[in-house]
């Protein structure tokens, strides 16, 4: 069972999920409407679900064209489900109620434009809608999708599936302890049993913490800034924290701990302008770029991509990819292979020449090297995984920086291996040897089939005393995960390199 539940995670972007979650909830509320179970009009459920998508497209188009950026309309789609399951639904003929969605979804869409650092918003979209609509037009959202027990079963199972998807556990679990021991510590003991039933059942807990709290935007990256950020969040997000006479909601929680993220985040979108495409293996390409800044991070950190596509498909303008060159060099390298059936992303990526732009932003990773340069480690790679380490290795080849590293790369053929010119002079100049698995035309030096444990046996007698990097196709990576734990090898010493929206 869950095998097949990573299986179709592992095929689905992180934004098409947290979509079709929304678009789940919508409907189980729609049709627990017309049975009573939801006390909401379906039809004005369904006029305001039309008129938050409606006000959030136009928004996002008008502002995507003055600002001169790439529109994404699933992030659109996804602030106005929020919109539509936390702001209660109104008829078309409430004209006021109509003029505080409409605000609230514009302000939630104009403030990823207009509220922003480098072309990076500051606030999550939808918590600022709301909370303007509160302030200036005494229009709270109501968050009434987390308070309905009958919903609570869909806000928990897609919201399981969203945390998996996002490796996200660790906030949300900070989140949920510390807003739980803020509400008992300001309840009175006599009362710990209602107050437990009443945040765990009735309020917006869990689909605030899958939905908003995760939005990865304006949530750090970082796993100690991320706890951190987890832990302000959670404890104003207990109804009766305050200053005063002023008490937080949940939206305003939030924001706060927007401005901690912001602070402790790296700053900005990225514009970097293609100069080059080197072809570093069959249907692999380096594409190399000049960004508009100087880029600042570690080997073996990833950036989230964006394009402008005239047709997008149901994977959407936006992908995670790995920075393959090091951070010494001055242009970004992007590695990438190419499928016979590639998505319209790459597609279009593909199709880029000199002089076009691509965005990029959410520069994060903790696939990076160890603090420590005398820790013993080995990189395990399948296919274009072998980019992040391409990242490290060209990084410790300018420093001439020499580390106990051993290189196992798995490719299918000898026109599969990627960055032979970086691999030799790791060897070259650092000592670091790379032992390459071809599954078909292993030649001699080569050990023919894929890395298996024989192979890290034989190259590595040491094996229990290293870090493992493994890196490549998730199906092999988590293959090689399993066989290293068999090994004996610690699951601590195991790391992969996995971000949000892989597929």
């Amino acid at each position: 069972m869950i095998k097949a539940v990573d299986r179709f995670l592992d095929h689905v972007t992180m934004y098409r999920l947290v979509l079709y979650y929304l678009m789940a909830l919508l409907s189980a509320a729609f049709a627990f409407c017309f049975v009573k179970l939801v006390p909401h009009d379906p039809l004005a459920l369904a006029f305001t679900a039309a008129l938050t998508v409606a006000t959030c497209w136009i928004t996002n188009m008008a502002f995507a064209l003055v600002f001169e950026v790439p529109a994404n309309s699933e992030s659109v789609y996804i602030t106005a489900l929020i919109l539509t399951l936390i702001l209660d639904p109104v008829a078309f003929t409430d004209l006021k109620g109509i003029g505080a969605v409409a605000f609230a979804s514009v302000w939630a869409i104009s403030s990823k434009y207009i509220l922003a650092v480098g072309r990076k918003h500051l606030f999550n979209p939808a918590a600022l809608g709301v909370a303007l609509s509160a302030l200036l037009l005494n229009q709270p959202a109501t968050w009434w999708v987390g308070g309905n027990p009958w919903l609570l079963p869909f806000v928990l199972v897609g919201g399981v599936l969203v945390v998996r998807k996002l490796r996200r556990l660790d906030l949300v679990a900070a989140f949920l302890v510390v807003a739980l021991a803020a509400v008992l510590a300001t309840t009175d003991p006599a009362q710990y049993g209602a107050a437990i039933k009443e945040t765990l059942g009735s309020s917006p807990l869990f689909f605030f913490a899958f939905v908003m709290l995760t939005e990865p935007l304006t949530a750090p990256a970082q796993r100690w800034p991320r706890i951190a950020f987890a832990v302000i969040v959670g404890f104003l997000f207990a109804p009766n924290i305050h200053i005063g006479s002023f008490y937080f909601t949940p939206e305003l929680a939030l924001l706060a701990g927007n401005l901690f993220a912001y602070a402790v985040s790296p700053k900005g979108r990225f514009v970097l302008t293609l100069e080059r495409i080197e072809q570093i293996a069959v249907d692999s390409y380096d594409f190399v770029f000049r960004p508009s800044r100087r880029l600042a991070f570690r080997a073996g950190q990833y950036l989230e991509w964006t394009l402008s596509l005239d047709c997008s498909d149901n994977r959407g303008n936006r992908r995670y990819f790995t920075v393959a060159s090091s951070p010494t060099e001055q242009s970004v390298r992007l590695g990438v292979k190419f499928y016979p059936q590639s998505s319209a992303f790459k597609r279009a990526l593909g199709a880029m020449k000199p002089g076009a732009t691509i965005h990029a932003s959410q520069l994060a990773g903790d696939f990076t090297l160890p603090s420590d340069p005398k820790t013993k480690i080995a990189f395990l790679a399948g296919g274009i995984g072998i980019t992040p380490f391409r990242s490290m290795l060209q990084y410790l080849i300018d420093r001439q920086e020499a580390r106990p590293i051993v290189v196992l790369y798995g490719t299918e053929g000898q026109e599969d291996i990627a960055y032979r010119h970086v691999l030799a002079s790791a060897r070259r100049e650092l000592g670091i040897r790379t032992y390459h698995a071809v599954a078909k035309g292993a030649v001699r030096g080569q050990y023919p089939g894929y890395i298996d444990a024989r192979l890290v046996r034989l190259t590595m007698p040491d094996y229990l005393e290293r870090t493992f990097y493994v890196s490549g196709p998730q199906a092999m990576v988590k293959a090689l995960r399993q066989k290293l734990v068999a090994m004996g090898v610690s699951r601590s010493r195991i790391k992969v390199d996995y971000f949000p929206g892989f597929a």
